[in-house]
């Protein structure tokens, strides 16, 4: 009878460990196909014709439309900087240069991945329309207070993700392998 319950307790432990780690790998996955860069997390074998099987299981779990690696690549903030949680009661800029890209979009989304913006101002960033500094950098803003120049207002409550996406870009691809550099920052200002 000892040894029943004992082969149970390690098979109830086997199907906890191994649905676990599937659950991570295909939620979170930097372990095993997913690159991460300072907050910034992206599949970069998303858009390949043979992605790995960690990868094509991501795409199946999210069902998302994935670019093509000659259109784009999606990287995904769920943390700032310092690591902590994005959440929509404090005030976060995003600092710094984006890669090389003809055009890209930064969009502040909830964890179904429903923009989170308030409805009647613009659901998030992009290239073409943001001041910059002199030498190029940029300061953009998320919170839901009134903020300076770049900003878009959160609504509702609890965490949020950054959903940085760009298009036609040589990121990862080996010509530009410096550009990681230039993801930019998530610094909290305030809570």
């Amino acid at each position: 009878m000892r040894f029943l319950l004992n082969l149970l307790l390690m098979l109830v432990v086997a199907l906890g460990v191994g649905f676990g780690l599937s659950w991570y790998a295909l939620s979170d996955g930097r372990l095993f196909g997913a690159s991460q860069y300072g907050p910034w997390v992206t599949w970069t074998r998303a858009g390949a014709p043979e992605p790995d099987p960690y990868t094509r299981a991501f795409i199946t779990r999210n069902a998302a439309l994935q670019l093509g690696q000659a259109e784009g690549l999606t990287l995904v903030a769920t943390t700032d900087s310092d690591g902590r949680r994005l959440d929509r009661a404090c005030r976060y800029r995003v600092d710094g240069r984006t890669p090389t890209s003809t055009f890209w979009t930064l969009i502040p989304v909830d964890d179904h991945d429903g923009s989170i913006a308030r409805p009647d101002g613009p659901p998030g960033f992009h290239s073409s329309r943001i001041a910059r500094s002199n030498d190029g950098s940029m300061q953009l803003y998320f919170s839901k207070t009134l903020s300076p120049l770049n900003w878009i207002e959160l609504t509702g409550d609890g965490p949020f993700s950054l959903v940085l996406t760009l298009y036609d870009t040589v990121i990862f691809s080996g010509v530009g392998a410096s550009e990681t550099a230039t993801l930019p920052s998530i610094i909290r200002e305030s809570c």
